[in-house]
């Protein structure tokens, strides 16, 4: 069974990493409201789109889902 994209984001936090995306999971990581359970993009790119400050650029979340699909 393949695992939510918040399951994968975690494997990526490294708290005082530098990597954009090791940021993003360190950030996604305190978002209580975060969609934990969504494997989709768009329900995960709009959430994100309005609700995450914490997020410079949707460019790194876009890299972050390319990863994930890869596995």
């Amino acid at each position: 069974m393949r695992r939510t994209f918040y399951e994968f984001l975690m494997t990526k936090r490294h708290p005082g990493n530098n990597d954009e995306v090791a940021e993003f999971a360190n950030n996604a990581f305190y978002d209580q409201s975060f969609p934990k359970q969504s494997k989709d993009f768009d329900e995960i790119s709009k959430y994100l789109e309005e609700n995450a400050g914490y997020l410079p650029s949707m460019d790194i979340f876009d890299k972050a889902f390319s990863e994930y699909n890869e596995q």
